[in-house]
């Protein structure tokens, strides 16, 4: 587990993690197994355990996303409206 989440053992890579590089990204679980160095063993067993746990980590990402656009709302970033200022926006 990281942070109550469900992690590849040895890693900081959670089911989470995996599916979204996989399933919203697009990457294939090969090309995920080489940029992390991770087997491919590990990686059709986190996606095992995400189809076992969909509903529940479909919401958990749902969460974080939510977390994070709320937070970006709040918290501008100074250099895009630096960006912005320059083009006249």
């Amino acid at each position: 587990m990281r942070g109550g989440k469900p992690r590849i053992a040895g890693t900081r890579i959670t089911v989470a993690d995996v599916v979204i590089m996989h399933r919203r990204m697009g990457q294939s679980l090969e090309e995920i197994a080489a940029k992390y160095n991770l087997s491919l063993a590990a990686l059709y067993a986190a996606m095992a355990y995400y189809y076992d746990n969909q509903a529940e980590i479909d919401q958990s990402i749902q969460e974080d996303e939510a977390f994070v656009d709320a937070f970006m709302r709040k918290n501008p970033s100074r250099l895009q409206e630096k960006l912005k200022a320059l083009k006249g926006e």
